[in-house]
């Protein structure tokens, strides 16, 4: 009888463990209302800062907290390494249905990616995105750290912002 409370009462131990972790890495997100963005021409993200900066008509129009890939510092190099790439891309297509809430696809691997991954015998990896949380999670909830396998993640009201405003071709510039 001893042995089966011990076991209950580590079972209710780890419960309590694992509510209490992800009450600490999800959270839900601030209710706020952006006022509506006219079109943007180019986005930059700065790895360093966890920050993406819209752009129109040559000045900076919003700015936001990002969650990037589970490794972010450096280039990507090859498909799994968890990187967010560097360098500048152009939003190559937009998806309302895809696994996260909208995304925008960059032009991922360029060809000079897929010549140094070639040279080093990898496979330099695709599918990176600016994209919203998972659509598998409760509305309102924000990963709070670096969580994506490459892609950059915002809120999803966030997400819809950017989406509604950004046109396939725009130039996203992703610096260190």
């Amino acid at each position: 009888m001893r042995r089966l409370a011990r076991i209950f009462s580590a079972l209710v131990l780890i419960a309590l463990l694992a509510a209490g972790a992800a009450l600490i890495w999800l959270r839900p997100a601030p209710v706020v209302v952006l006022p509506q963005l006219g079109q943007i021409e180019r986005i930059v993200v700065e790895k360093s800062a966890r920050r993406m900066v819209l752009f129109a008509g040559g000045q900076a129009v919003r700015s936001y907290h990002v969650a990037l890939g589970r490794a972010p510092l450096g280039d990507k190099q090859r498909q799994g390494d968890n990187r967010t790439p560097e360098g500048i891309f152009h939003i190559d297509r937009k998806n309302a249905a895809s696994a996260f809430y909208l995304s925008l696809g960059l032009n991922y691997p360029r060809p000079q990616d897929r010549a140094r991954a070639r040279a080093a015998g990898f496979d330099p990896g695709g599918d990176i995105m600016i994209h919203g949380q998972p659509n598998s999670f409760p509305d309102g909830t924000v990963i709070n750290s670096d969580w994506t396998a490459g892609c950059i993640a915002v809120s999803d009201a966030e997400m819809e912002q950017i989406f509604a405003a950004t046109p396939v071709g725009t130039e996203v510039e992703v610096r260190p």
